[in-house]
């Protein structure tokens, strides 16, 4: 979650929402989010809502944490009131290093949410993870609670390229966790990779596709590499220390990603994302991607009821007392426009493999449809049945793409 939020008009200290907000809630699913702010160190390149020990100050911890989370969820339940979401299709536990409390009270808040809401006989319930935080026996701990699904953070296999981004688990310990994670009883399983990190040559980022495709995952999340302002590898490439990215490196990593995945029996589903069959797919990211609503519970936790889109407070110690007192933990929310809303489903789901229908688009879009079309960023054959997919080419110029598509 990045560590900067949008301004937006103030949240209602009971946490209430317009009533138009409440009349379909759950009609496109309905999901819950819980950030964990909490890392045992700081990654060089991360600008998440994250805070190591040092970093908390007075009025949060660990220890504490799944009673405060509780707590807003108690609150969230009132807000929803007489017009609860019909289920809770998924659940998803990110941060932060969400692994660093207790599987017990990761198992408590996901009891919480479902006494609240009632959880979906076929819930999605993925928690993240750093490969050095879980264990045999907190990963069994985890899936007899309920938690059907792991994201990994193993970033490369590199011992250098883990250096550059201040990773502190060792270059097989990722690996070595998902074999753990599957013989807990995990349902699906997914690593992450990070490319185009300065000094990471191709032979690196194969050997780490290689690893991924040996390790019998069943998902597969790939990101370029980006540099944010305020953060220790920005510095360093600031000071000369290290070359900033290569466009031209991340497309080519990105091909070799493709590739590597596509032969081991891989698809891609969204630009960054390939499951081995459709029910690996990661169900939460798509209820975000398909315009769904959830509630987000934590610091810095963005929500999405109804078209009211709101974010509670950053730091630990401010959310913790807000709760405290017996006030939501939002600090600003905005309602968005037809425009908006439009402008944020063709972003979205032009970056999905079904891509999106043609008669969304207006008259400028569908210009620009022909255009990208015509460019071979688009395929023919969807295009022709009336649906803006992309092709290889065009997921390389998603953005591009985008905004030909939108006034």
């Amino acid at each position: 979650m990045p560590g900067v939020l949008p301004e937006g008009e103030s949240v209602p200290t009971d946490g209430s929402l317009p009533s138009t907000a409440l009349r379909a809630v759950g009609a496109r699913g309905f999901g819950v989010y819980l950030h964990v702010p909490f890392c045992a160190s700081r990654c060089g390149y991360c600008d998440f809502n994250t805070y190591t020990a040092s970093e908390l100050g007075g009025g949060a911890s660990r220890d504490s944490y799944a009673d405060t989370v509780l707590a807003e969820l108690g609150l969230a339940a009132r807000v929803l009131g007489d017009t609860p979401p019909p289920r809770v299709d998924t659940v998803f536990v990110g941060g932060g290093t969400p692994t660093l409390l207790p599987a017990d009270d990761l198992a408590r808040v996901l009891d919480g949410i479902d006494r609240t809401w009632g959880l979906a006989a076929d819930a999605e319930v993925t928690t993240e993870a750093n490969p050095e935080s879980v264990t045999p026996e907190s990963l069994k701990t985890l899936r007899a609670a309920g938690y059907t699904r792991i994201s990994l953070g193993m970033q490369s296999a590199a011992p250098g390229v883990l250096a550059v981004l201040d990773r502190k688990h060792s270059a097989g310990r990722a690996t070595a966790a998902a074999a753990e994670a599957r013989d807990a009883g995990f349902d699906h399983v997914n690593l992450d990779l990070i490319y185009g990190t300065p000094g990471e040559r191709a032979e690196d980022f194969a050997a780490s596709l290689d690893q991924v495709v040996a390790a019998g995952v069943d998902h597969v999340s790939a990101y370029a590499l980006i540099v944010e302002e305020g953060t220790r590898l920005a510095a360093r490439m600031r000071r000369g220390e290290l070359a900033y990215p290569s466009d031209d490196v991340a497309a080519d990593r990105y091909l070799a990603a493709e590739a590597a995945l596509d032969a081991a029996g891989f698809s891609w589903y969204e630009v960054s994302n390939w499951a081995r069959t459709p029910e690996a797919r990661c169900r939460h990211n798509l209820l975000y991607w398909t315009g769904g609503d959830w509630w987000g519970l934590g610091p810095g936790a963005h929500s999405h009821v109804g078209g009211v889109r709101w974010w509670n407070v950053k730091h630990p110690s401010a959310y913790a007392a807000k709760l405290a007192a017996g006030e939501s933990p939002g600090q600003a929310r905005e309602v968005l426009t037809a425009d908006e809303a439009h402008m944020e489903d063709v972003m979205l789901r032009l970056r999905l493999a079904s891509g999106l229908p043609l008669a969304v688009l207006d008259a400028a879009g569908r210009a620009g449809a022909e255009r990208a079309r015509a460019a071979g960023l688009l395929a023919e054959a969807d295009y022709a049945a009336g649906r803006a997919v992309l092709t290889l080419r065009g997921r390389l110029l998603a953005d591009a793409v985008v905004r030909d598509l939108l006034p």
